[in-house]
């Protein structure tokens, strides 16, 4: 499961914590994690956690942004890539599903991306918000108005799951048993 957060922590505890709980039940449920790469805010907390655990964790992260946002260097895996778009490619290949939490505009950009590419036939893999207190409303929202002026079909729109504890994250995605990450490593091999 690929996972958009913010490299910091955010205003409020609980986006923490909820990063945290993930991190906790994709190790518990052995499902592998695919995350930007950083070592701190929720990336880091989220890393953190599935490692203690017992989890597998690959980090994606751009040669320039390694200091930025502190790459980790304790994960399962760390790949190094030349840019974003890279990244993205990469993190988008080795995951079966999506989920945003908390973040900023990379993690916005992150999961509009990945639901375009949805709606355009690209992939065809399960997407969902972790609304932790009501951080994503302004979109959801968004979305709404966006289907009510025509932008956006409501079946595309529908298509973005919102759940808003991590316990639910693993059951609206139906992702249970995928199989773990190192088994995606080589790219040429589909």
């Amino acid at each position: 499961m690929c996972v958009f957060c913010g490299s910091s922590s955010g205003s409020e505890p609980a986006y923490y914590d909820a990063a945290v709980e993930l991190g906790e039940r994709l190790a518990a449920a052995d499902v592998g994690l695919v995350y930007g790469g950083g070592a701190i805010g929720l990336m880091g907390a989220l890393a953190n956690a599935c490692l203690a655990s017992g989890g597998e964790v690959i980090g994606v992260i751009p040669a320039g942004l390694f200091r930025k946002e502190v790459g980790h260097l304790g994960l399962s895996e760390l790949i190094e890539v030349p840019s974003m778009h890279e990244r993205k490619q990469i993190m988008y290949e080795l995951a079966d599903a999506f989920v945003a939490m908390p973040g900023g505009l990379g993690t916005l950009e992150e999961l509009a991306e990945v639901l375009t590419w949805n709606q355009l036939g690209i992939l065809s893999k399960p997407v969902a918000l972790l609304d932790v207190g009501g951080f994503w409303d302004g979109l959801i929202d968004w979305l709404t108005g966006a289907v009510e002026a025509g932008f956006i079909r409501a079946e595309h729109a529908a298509s973005l799951r919102t759940v808003h504890e991590p316990a639910a994250v693993l059951d609206v995605l139906a992702v249970a048993e995928v199989p773990k990450l190192h088994k995606w490593l080589d790219l040429d091999e589909t």
